[in-house]
């Protein structure tokens, strides 16, 4: 196959729209033409040069359609198929999508012969190929973890952070984790505090992470099972954890989602490799989850698992979530733009630490391969 596609690049510390020479697919490869794709926050920190990352086309998160296979590939993803992409195998390091290999923004995305023979480009129905699709592998990640969070029966969850995961979260604990939990989501920053303010979830107590949100994670009862979630970058998890171990008093248990510097520890948790529990489980591997107890400086035992991606089974039931209860999720598609303004989109947010896009503040910026106008502006 010959041709050429555009592509969203990162080259010489900024982004431009590139020409890209058509490869593929070869033998059981599978060449896609993305419909839909999201700029997550790990996008982001690449971006910001917060992260090695060497892919120049990133992006994991959306939806796709075959358009060409290679010999050997299994018949369920035939040409017109719209599928999605598991971007963490769990067995080859050699491919994460949209980090060492090419992502999603770009027009065409040849899939690896591993990927695709240990089924992580997994078939999808017709609803799903709309722009909701930008938060199907972020809502699969919340489901993960708060599955394992619910296994601790919590009257508590607390929510570390203010980005996507933190509000697909706070909206999918009621149903993932139980009606009557009490949710406490905590913020970053004041423009963060106020988006959510201007968008208000229902039992949801949203509050700036500073001393009096700490005073509120210690007002708990001692006798409180609480589930925290850090759903944080790299540069904020270590910080949070301390806080939320540091305040809380009742049974804990903590989910390590955000990410973490290589054998990063805490004080308060001495003798513990926190990257490595994080990363004990991936991509839904091993099935049922490891987890790990601690003790704290103090002798308080303490609950903690973490997750590198998730498993094919997370992706389907985030597909089928999102399908189901479109109106939960859909108001954290904040942005909704074409390629050449995915690509000045990436350039200012490389350029600011602010997430603000148009003078909006940005929680999921999803871009648009399919015909059509823009219905929510571009970048300007």
């Amino acid at each position: 196959m010959s041709g050429s596609h555009r592509a969203v690049v990162r080259v010489g510390g900024t982004v431009v729209v590139q020409e890209r020479a058509t490869v593929g697919p070869w033998r059981e490869e599978v060449l896609l033409a993305p419909v839909f794709a999201g700029l997550c926050g790990t996008d982001i920190q690449m971006l910001r040069g917060l992260r090695s990352d060497p892919s120049p086309v990133i992006g994991h998160e959306g939806v796709a359609r075959v358009v060409a296979v290679g010999s050997g590939v299994p018949g369920h993803l035939k040409p017109g198929t719209l599928v999605c992409v598991n971007p963490t195998h769990p067995g080859d390091s050699s491919f994460l999508l949209g980090h060492n290999v090419d992502g999603l923004l770009q027009e065409r995305v040849l899939i690896a012969a591993s990927a695709v023979r240990d089924g992580l480009v997994l078939p999808l129905p017709a609803a799903n190929g709309t722009e909701d699709a930008a938060l199907l592998e972020p809502l699969a990640v919340v489901r993960y973890a708060l599955g394992l969070l619910a296994e601790h029966q919590p009257h508590t969850v607390v929510v570390f952070g203010d980005g996507v995961v933190g509000h697909l979260a706070v909206r999918a604990i009621p149903t993932l984790v139980g009606a009557s939990t009490r949710i406490v989501h905590l913020h970053h920053t004041a423009p963060g505090l106020e988006w959510s303010k201007d968008h208000p979830v229902p039992r949801v107590h949203s509050v700036l992470n500073d001393a009096a949100g700490a005073r509120l994670l210690a007002e708990l009862p001692a006798d409180e099972r609480v589930a925290v979630l850090l759903a944080t970058p790299r540069d904020a998890t270590l910080k949070c954890l301390d806080i939320a171990l540091g305040a809380l008093r009742g049974h804990v248990a903590v989910d390590l989602l955000g990410g973490l510097p290589p054998g990063a520890t805490s004080p308060l948790l001495p003798g513990a490799n926190l990257t490595a529990i994080r990363a004990a489980n991936c991509a839904g591997v091993p099935d049922p989850a490891l987890r790990f107890v601690v003790r704290t400086s103090v002798g308080a035992a303490v609950t903690l698992h973490g997750h590198r991606g998730v498993g094919n089974d997370h992706l389907v039931a985030a597909a089928a979530e999102l399908v189901e209860r479109p109106g939960r999720y859909r108001e954290l598609i904040t942005h909704l733009v074409d390629v050449d303004g995915a690509a000045e989109a990436m350039r200012h947010l490389a350029r600011s630490r602010e997430r603000v896009v148009s003078g909006r503040r940005l929680i999921k910026l999803a871009v648009r391969f399919a015909p059509g106008d823009d219905t929510r502006g571009g970048v300007g």
